[in-house]
């Protein structure tokens, strides 16, 4: 988005100030918001993305206005948690849509944890889901612990369940692991700056 001479640059510098500074910004007031919109968006904050982006559109020159509406679609899309509309606004953006992968996890999340303002019974779902999630895992573990442990003569249920806790943590550390790896190569690949 560029706004003066230079445009670009001074998004980048800006993209390195805290909130606050962001805050107190006047030269460049609709690009301080719209970052400030992005964060909060990232934040799943999308009442604040939106009043961000608000001032954003009110501070920018008529020119602007658009891309910076295309923005907030986009991020208001994410703290939404709403993948179809996220696909749709990050292209008009004329950015790489995001992934299936990416876009499933978006939907699990909204299931998981619903955006705030949502009614009782889709925060009820989002915890009734969460705890499913733990019990099954813990039951996962449990079975793989009983299963190693059967040609030694079983294990008992605590032991068994602690065992498998223990097995579900290193897991998940692993996989964790991997996935860190795996976003580092393909940000090295992309040429973007790893976070």
């Amino acid at each position: 988005m560029e706004q003066r001479v230079g445009g670009a640059e001074v998004m980048e510098e800006m993209q390195t100030r805290s909130d606050e500074q962001l805050e107190a910004e006047t030269k460049y007031r609709s690009i301080a918001m719209a970052i400030l919109g992005g964060r909060a968006a990232e934040r799943y904050d999308a009442p604040a993305a939106r009043g961000y982006f608000e001032r954003a559109i009110a501070a920018a020159r008529p020119q602007e206005r658009m891309q910076i509406r295309r923005m907030a679609d986009a991020s208001l899309a994410l703290a939404e948690r709403r993948a179809g509309d996220l696909r749709d606004a990050v292209e008009k953006l004329g950015q790489e849509p995001p992934t299936g992968r990416q876009l499933f996890g978006l939907r699990m999340m909204g299931l998981i944890a619903p955006p705030r303002g949502t009614g009782f019974l889709r925060r009820a779902r989002g915890v009734a889901i969460g705890i499913a999630l733990v019990i099954a895992l813990i039951a996962l573990g449990l079975g793989v612990v009983e299963l190693i442990a059967l040609p030694f003569g079983g294990i008992g249920i605590p032991p068994g369940v602690l065992l498998g806790v223990i097995l579900d943590g290193v897991v998940l550390a692993i996989l964790a692991a991997f996935g860190r790896r795996r976003r580092k190569a393909a940000l090295a690949k992309r040429g973007a700056p790893a976070r």
